[in-house]
């Protein structure tokens, strides 16, 4: 690793007192690896929001954070053309931590040492965070799937709030995100989505799913309707979407109404 040229860091953390911790032991190693810190944030909303003004070359991040957590910011992250490098910081979750060390990715236990920082460090440019292996993991440590899904629109990362999302639809290669505002382009599958959400949303044909809470009703297609059994009501929008005879009752049982 080159070290006349220094890495531009940013720390995220939502303990102000770990984020100057974090800021004098790479003042100590700036010798042996020269680094300036180009910001902080105390979640991955704020970094992402940082970020887009800087590019930046590696991510401190912890792992439990309130608002977006490591996870799921080194996911979004994961996405990005050119990714910076994560090492993520914790103090708990051991297991968290083994599935990170298996995939490659770099942590630091705190209290974070001098020299296990250093050593992190020199591994750079080092393997990116896979997004699926971290929305897995996400999963497990957090109990639930990601609180944002993200999509490049423009040479920039948007990112969309799972709980505004009305409908999932495949579109060819990629998934079309519904709100009430508009759709979104997201390169996931919808398979992927229907796992990792299955509280929140609910299969009803072989290219759609739908958050519960938009549903409003349902209706039988005319007799003569080659798209649909069944249509889905919503609410917010005037779109229908088509439920198949597949899915038919086992939608409607899914929202406790009478087939």
């Amino acid at each position: 690793m080159p070290t006349q040229t220094p890495l531009k860091i940013l720390l995220v953390d939502d303990e102000p007192l770990a984020r100057e911790r974090l800021r004098t032991l790479l003042g100590d190693i700036a010798g042996q690896c020269p680094g300036e810190i180009v910001g902080e944030a105390a979640n991955g909303l704020q970094a992402l929001e940082q970020l887009e003004k800087q590019a930046v070359d590696v991510v401190f991040c912890d792992i439990r954070m309130p608002g977006m957590d490591g996870i799921e910011l080194a996911s979004h992250l994961g996405r990005l053309a050119n990714p910076p490098a994560v090492i993520f910081t914790t103090a708990y979750d051991n297991y968290a931590v083994q599935a990170f060390d298996l995939n490659a990715l770099d942590y630091l236990m705190k209290p974070v040492r001098a020299q296990r920082l250093l050593t992190a460090l020199q591994k750079l440019p080092g393997t990116r965070p896979d997004p699926a292996v971290l929305a897995g993991i996400g999963q497990a440590v957090r109990g639930g799937g990601r609180t944002h899904l993200s999509c490049h629109e423009r040479g920039r990362l948007l990112l969309v709030p799972v709980e505004e999302v009305l409908y999932f639809r495949a579109d060819l290669k990629y998934v079309a995100a519904r709100t009430v505002e508009r759709e979104y382009l997201l390169d996931e599958s919808l398979t992927h989505l229907e796992n990792e959400f299955p509280e929140q949303f609910l299969r009803l044909h072989r290219a759609v799913l739908v958050a519960r809470r938009a549903i409003a009703g349902f209706e039988k297609a005319a007799g003569d309707d080659a798209e649909a059994y069944g249509w889905a009501l919503l609410r917010g929008v005037s779109e229908k979407l088509p439920v198949s005879r597949r899915q038919w009752v086992a939608a409607k049982g899914g929202l406790g109404n009478p087939v």
